[in-house]
């Protein structure tokens, strides 16, 4: 099966293209499992950074909803699409994003820590607030984040496990005994981690995570979603046949496959793609 989990669409401010053009896109190369993961409404930090590009508006949610349930529907034949949400984890806010959440009938949602406070380590506009911090302060913030999202109970999958490694400085010093903290928790919680491919078309020129966190989630028994991150109709399955090769050399042979927030597995044993 070929299925790509991480896609986003021009309603969150920042990503090229409707729903049904990534759709589209995934039915022209093959793709048997489309999930669509857009980002949900922001309702923390100051309100004049909510709507800056970064998410869909709060008003957007039940709109973005029935538009994937209608194309589900539509292409059905077809391929498979999912609803499905990247959701931010904010320590302390859990309540208001469950209440966001409850109403619709995902199949998953994608809990990605892209906030450290009102910092976003994933916006490049704010990339200047780096300057005279102390690294490894910000990264033990962060992997704590990714315990506080596996330990949550809202997520289905962990997004971008590894992903400060955009913007952030070079690895630290004790960075790995952050990262298997955070790996066990994800394995307490019993929930997924994504192999994201966009790091692979950015950068650093690399997925998330790296090889050694592959390695452990097999240790682990971590299971893994795959997904590209698209935010252009091209980008969807981008980069998978080296996913599929790390998948392979960590010893992963099956990846994580969910509909109404149920997971199963399905083998990754090679992706026929033809990517133009």
């Amino acid at each position: 099966m070929i299925m790509d989990y991480h896609t986003h669409h021009n309603r969150c401010g920042h990503a090229v293209g409707t729903i049904e053009d990534y759709i589209l896109r995934g039915m022209e190369i093959g793709v048997h499992q489309l999930g669509v993961s857009d980002h949900m409404p922001l309702f923390h930090g100051e309100p004049s950074t909510r709507h800056n590009g970064l998410a869909m508006g709060m008003e957007e949610l039940p709109r973005y909803v029935e538009e994937v349930l209608r194309l589900k529907e539509k292409y059905r034949e077809d391929i498979e699409v999912l609803l499905g949400i990247e959701a931010d984890y904010i320590e302390g806010r859990e309540e208001e994003t469950a209440r966001l959440l409850k109403p619709y009938p995902w199949d998953y949602v994608i809990g990605s820590v892209h906030y450290l406070g009102d910092w976003d380590l994933f916006d490049s506009r704010q990339q200047c607030r780096w300057s005279g911090q102390p690294a490894p302060r910000i990264y033990e913030a962060y992997y704590r984040s990714i315990e506080g999202a596996a330990a949550s109970g809202l997520f289905d999958i962990i997004g971008h496990f590894d992903g400060i490694k955009r913007y952030g400085p070079p690895p630290i010093l004790g960075e790995w005994t952050m990262q298997r903290a955070a790996l066990e928790a994800v394995a307490r919680a019993g929930i997924a981690l994504e192999l994201n491919t966009s790091g692979l078309r950015q950068q650093p020129g690399a997925p998330y995570p790296g090889q050694p966190v592959l390695v452990a989630c097999a240790e682990l028994g971590i299971p893994l979603t795959v997904g590209s991150d698209a935010h252009h109709p091209r980008h969807v399955a981008a980069g998978f046949d080296e996913a599929v090769q790390l998948l392979n050399q960590a010893g992963i042979r099956e990846a994580a496959v969910f509909r109404g927030r149920r997971r199963s597995l399905a083998p990754v044993s090679g992706f026929a793609l033809t990517l133009e």
